[in-house]
């Protein structure tokens, strides 16, 4: 089955079924997935898949009796189908959301569309603004008891709306309001019997509230304020029962918890919390809405449960023991929970799919994202954990050439993007696998703002760009050097958005620490984020960069493109000309910073890409150049030249 459905996925995206022999080259990591999520149907008929292509990404409907593809979606160029949901036993409803660049933020168009197994129709537009209806649309509950129905949070595009729970016809798209939300930008938990029951959202000063209401009423009660308990409290779902509510809490020091709650009494009781990070994913009952358990993502991934000893627990140890110590999650499963869905991936295998039948226990191996990645070969990843200056313990990752002792290696330091909130996993990445390949070790941190840590640590980071935040990266390139890990001669930092600030600061603030810097995407000018750029567009926007970036008169001094003259080592500069997140005069000033300074600067810019480089051709021509330039500056392998077109 797995060849089949195999080239089934390759045919849908135009690509031969026979792949070519593994080599270390740029098309081995720029290749995009043959899909990127996979869920099968209530009835166990059809999987669902979306499918990336290089502007867009859509959705594909397999019959599994004999994988053939029996109905395909393709939105707008610049659309991606970020979510799909079985809301029947042949329909699936699908969330777009528009990107214009291969790393920006999806932005939710508030459009759905409907899906449906033997349909000629290629997906209906239910509700929409292409549907002439000036409103954004999201799926809060499938109802698994109506299949002509779903519940939908409804919202009028604006600055700061309120948002309505209603119920949709599946068929026509016709809608009516069963509730309303006493808060901003919000969004709903159900219980099972599709009532609205929790609500939380935030206003323009960014303040989360979460509210509550018994069934079968209309009142809502206030639950949590943020502005008064300072943290952030969201309802994930019921008890089999429906006595008790789950709630994933934010504590004052280290991460979250899942706590019960008990309308009726007030009773809270804290049922799951790891030692060290967030949830990262809520385990549901199989065939169900119940939560039973969460998937972390900290040194390794691993589960745990509410009630280690139930069923639940038992499946997926089980599984995890089958799959050798890979993550495990099962992403949907039949309606009577008989067959699963397996997803298992590490940080050197993108992604396995597999259908366990629960009643034979047996598991069948469906596909993989990426079936030309062979773990065994792939770069090793471990965790790494540090001390920073001042005390604060920090995590990251280590990746290192396949093969190599992690031992005197040149080094390439990449900070994440975003910065708050975001963090790196230690799951399979391919711009890390890439550099490892070039000869590469690749040192990725949670600096101080990451998130995954909870929330004093995400806080910590609040108004520190060019301070705390950056010598923790600055902290973890001297632990490197001091294992004998990195060679303190041939170090170059690099990093996209954030993380290009991150390494054109980093050569600013230690001269003498990095032989060379890349930005990609980034931003170099704070100041220049109050006036430029989509964040401030709302409100909330503006709030957001007031609070956590500082006022636009403070960040002068940790602007990169004002301390060009500090910099002594040669810098690659690339960018995109439709960027709205990071605006291209970012990276047009600090290259003319760089030049009157007398720095050696090499820049990339392209008319026609955004926040990251979608089209092939061009991320084949950065990539290249960006390993040309860090073996100039390192001594790295340099990208293989393009294979030759078959005649």
């Amino acid at each position: 089955m797995r060849t089949t459905l195999l080239a089934a996925m390759l045919a849908v995206m135009g690509l031969p079924a026979v792949l070519a022999a593994a080599e270390v080259d740029l098309e081995k990591y720029l290749r995009r997935d043959t899909f990127t999520d996979l869920k099968i149907s209530p009835s166990g008929e059809y999987f669902a898949a979306t499918v990336p292509f290089e502007k867009q990404t859509g959705v594909v409907i397999l019959r599994v009796a004999d994988n053939e593809i029996v109905a395909r979606f393709l939105p707008p160029l610049n659309n991606h189908a970020v979510d799909f949901d079985w809301v029947s036993d042949d329909r699936v409803l699908i969330e777009l959301a528009m990107k214009f660049g291969s790393l920006d933020q999806p932005q939710l168009t508030g459009e759905l569309y409907s899906l449906k197994a033997n349909s000629p129709s290629g997906g209906d537009l239910l509700v929409g603004q292409r549907k002439r209806e000036w409103i954004a649309a999201f799926l809060a509950d499938e109802l698994p008891k109506d299949e002509r129905h779903v519940l939908v949070a409804v919202s009028t595009f604006g600055a700061e709306p309120y948002t309505r729970l209603e119920r949709m016809n599946l068929m026509n798209g016709q809608r009516w309001t069963v509730a309303r939300s006493p808060v901003r930008r919000a969004s709903f938990t159900t219980d099972d019997q599709g009532q609205g029951r929790f609500v939380i959202g935030a206003g323009t000063d960014n303040i989360n509230k979460l509210y509550y209401r018994d069934r079968n009423k209309q009142d809502w009660r206030l639950i949590n304020d943020e502005a008064v308990t300072s943290r952030v409290e969201g309802a994930v779902g019921f008890s089999a029962d429906g006595t008790l509510a789950y709630l994933v809490v934010e504590q004052t020091d280290g991460p979250d918890s899942i706590v019960s709650w008990d309308p009726a009494t007030d009773e809270r009781r804290e049922v799951l919390r790891d030692p060290l990070v967030d949830v990262s994913r809520i385990i549901l009952r199989p065939g169900t809405s119940i939560p039973v358990g969460a998937l972390y993502m900290g040194d390794t991934p691993r589960t745990r449960f509410f009630d280690e000893a139930s069923e639940d627990a038992r499946l997926y140890r089980s599984l995890e023991a089958a799959f050798g110590g890979d993550a495990v999650y099962v992403t949907s499963s039949t309606r009577d929970g008989s067959k699963v869905l397996v997803q298992t991936f590490s940080a050197r295998n993108p992604g396995d799919f597999f259908i366990y039948d629960q009643k034979a226990k047996s598991a069948q191996h469906l596909i993989s994202r990426s079936a030309w990645v062979e773990p065994a070969l792939a770069a090793p990843v471990r965790s790494v954990t540090l001390q920073s200056r001042d005390g604060m313990q920090l995590h990251g990752f280590l990746t290192t050439p396949h093969g190599r002792e992690a031992k005197d290696l040149p080094m390439v330091v990449v900070p994440h993007g975003g910065p708050f909130g975001v963090f790196d996993s230690g799951a399979y990445d391919e711009e890390s696998q890439l550099l490892a390949a070039a000869g590469y070790a690749v040192l990725q941190l949670n600096f101080r703002g990451s998130g995954n840590y909870g929330r004093a640590y995400k806080e910590a980071g609040k108004r520190q760009w060019g301070g705390n935040m950056q010598d923790d990266v600055t902290d973890a390139t001297r632990w490197a050097i001091a294992e004998g890990i990195a060679d303190r001669e041939k170090i170059c930092i690099y990093g996209a958005s954030y993380g290009a600030y991150a390494a054109l600061m980093g050569v600013a603030k230690e001269p003498d620490l990095y032989r060379c810097a890349a930005g990609y995407v980034g931003v170099y000018d704070l100041p220049m984020m109050h006036t430029r750029g989509d964040i401030q567009d709302r409100s909330s926007g503006t709030t957001y960069l007031r609070e956590w970036l500082g006022p636009a008169d403070k960040v002068r001094d940790v602007s990169p493109v004002n301390l060009a003259a500090n910099i002594k080592v040669p810098v690659f500069l690339a960018a995109g000309r439709e960027d709205e997140r990071a605006p291209v005069q970012h990276t047009e000033r600090m290259e003319a910073a760089l030049k009157k300074a007398g720095v050696p600067v090499e820049s990339l810019y392209y008319p026609r890409e955004g926040h990251g480089f979608y089209v092939d051709a061009n991320r084949r021509e950065y990539y290249g150049k960006l390993l040309a330039f860090l073996s100039q500056n390192l001594g790295g392998d340099k990208a293989a030249p393009p294979k030759p077109a078959a005649p």
